[in-house]
């Protein structure tokens, strides 16, 4: 399998192949690089770094927001074969001074946006890839500039396929993010998996207006590289400037997350002949946002993913999610999806724990404990629950350690969020368990809409078992979400204790 992958950087093999083509855009100034522009302002900054110690190993922390800078970095890094490790830009300080450390960054790259914060982060070689009089705002607080270097003569490093290349951290919706550790075939095999499902063509353009240090925004860098494709990077997602994105630039492919996608249709978005893919992920999305986007013509591929999987694990296609609203189709080319009840298969319709196997999968997490936990003989167990029908699709059922036990009772909050989104009056709901002296745990459901919470538990109360019925309930304008479109269980906690 290796074999047919490059072995240098996969920027040096497309400026080889095919340098013409248009490799990427900037949406927000409309400025375009070839293969083979992108390919020498890349050489530009991979000697760059190799001035200030970046070589084969070297982990460089990005706390770049998504920006075509982000791109060059990227593949600057791999040139050298160094360690990309993409830094939240939306964490405080403290958060990313403890990631850095976690992954032990040896050198960081910010930009004007986030120089403050890098200088603050003290690690001692930070530079930034913008001019130096754009960050200096305060003595103390000054970003050398990255050093410009002749890049003539310079030799991109050959890699070996299981050479780690990402250390990437988790949304953390719960707890401490993760930081998972992916190679290069973890990457490769991914994008590859990717493009037997959702196809390919020669002049496909894919837009990215996710946050890049998270993996739905990543996966595309990598995935149009390899394929010779455009992409098109738009820093901010906004329902009106991205549906206009979508059509001057002739998007044939875009990745959002559930939210994205309402406020587009919301916007009044109607697609035209492009896009032909819109993979959904990043999130759960309710079967009416599925329903919605199909009598819109909206071609939506439903995803199920992880960070420790590369990307996508499993794929509905449009005419899945029609006939099937819920589904996230069947697994990816050569990943396996097993459903474990207590160690054992589960039968088709029984739920059970997602585990995974297969290339994408990630060698494990910086913190050997965390591996250990999570891997056995089967491969690595997701924490996902789910089922498989008796067609092989993949339906998504919410987490294992979400499952609220009240009074000894097994609550799961989805089940409790898909009533409480019945009410005609509820736009969305959120439902996580809340700790209470009597019952252990108590079932708190946070609501948005023109509901008031006693209409609520009213109308819950006649269709859940008492132990099921929300306890607490508050109203917001809005679900607290990640940069990847995934309910903040904790926010929601904290706002829903702060009601007691």
């Amino acid at each position: 399998m290796t074999d047919r992958w490059p072995r240098y950087d996969l920027l040096t093999h497309r400026g080889q192949t095919t340098p013409d083509r248009t490799a990427l855009i900037d949406a927000d100034t409309g400025r375009e690089w070839t293969a083979r522009e992108l390919d020498a302002d890349v050489d530009e900054l991979a000697a760059g770094l190799e001035s200030i110690g970046v070589s084969l190993g070297t982990r460089v922390g990005l706390l770049l927001p998504t920006r075509p800078a982000f791109v060059r970095l990227v593949h600057a890094i791999a040139r050298l074969g160094g360690v990309l490790v993409p830094l939240n830009v939306e964490k405080p300080t403290d958060a990313l001074a403890a990631q850095a450390e976690r992954a032990d960054v040896d050198v960081l790259i910010c930009g004007a946006e986030t120089a403050k914060t890098a200088r603050e982060l003290g690690i001692e070689t930070t530079v930034s890839v913008d001019p130096i009089e754009r960050v200096a705002s305060e003595e103390d607080l000054e970003v050398d500039p990255l050093p410009s270097a002749d890049p003539d003569g310079f030799v991109p490093i050959s890699r070996d396929p299981d050479a780690l290349a990402v250390i990437l951290f988790t949304s953390g919706t719960t707890g401490e993010p993760k930081g998972v550790r992916l190679t290069r075939r973890n990457l490769l095999a991914s994008a590859e998996a990717s493009a037997y499902r959702l196809g390919v063509a020669p002049d496909d353009r894919w837009l990215c207006c996710l946050p890049m240090y998270h993996m739905g925004g990543l996966a595309p860098i990598v995935r149009t590289a390899l394929y010779g494709t455009t992409l098109v990077v738009q820093r901010e997602f906004d329902a009106d400037e991205t549906a206009a994105v979508l059509e001057r630039f002739e998007v044939s492919g875009v990745s959002l997350v559930p939210t994205m996608l309402q406020r587009l249709l919301d916007s009044g978005w109607v697609p035209s002949t492009t896009p032909d893919t819109v993979l959904l992920g990043g999130a759960p999305a309710e079967e009416a946002l599925i329903e919605r986007a199909v009598d819109a013509d909206v071609p939506v591929y439903p995803t199920y993913g992880t960070t420790e999987t590369a990307s996508q694990i499993s794929t509905a296609t449009p005419a899945q999610a029609a006939a099937n609203p819920g589904t996230v189709g069947q697994p990816l080319v050569n990943t396996t999806v097993r459903m474990l009840v207590d160690g054992e298969p589960a039968e088709p319709g029984e739920v059970g724990e997602l585990v995974v196997s297969g290339p994408t999968v990630t060698p494990g997490y910086l913190e050997e404990d965390r591996t250990t936990e999570a891997f056995d003989e089967a491969g690595l167990h997701t924490g996902d629950l789910g089922y498989r029908d008796a067609d092989g699709r993949l339906w998504i059922e919410g987490r294992r350690d979400d499952r609220i036990v009240s009074g000894g009772e097994n609550v799961d909050p989805e089940r409790v969020a898909a009533t409480v989104r019945e009410h005609p009056a509820v736009e969305d709901a959120a439902v996580v368990g809340l700790d209470d002296p009597e019952w252990g745990e108590r079932v708190g459901a946070l609501v948005v809409g023109a509901a008031d919470p006693e209409t609520v538990e009213a109308h819950c109360r006649d269709r859940l078992a008492a132990f099921e019925v929300p306890k607490t309930i508050a109203v917001a304008d809005e679900l607290p979400r990640t940069a990847s479109g995934t309910v903040d269980r904790d926010a929601v906690e904290e706002l829903l204790s702060s009601e007691q």
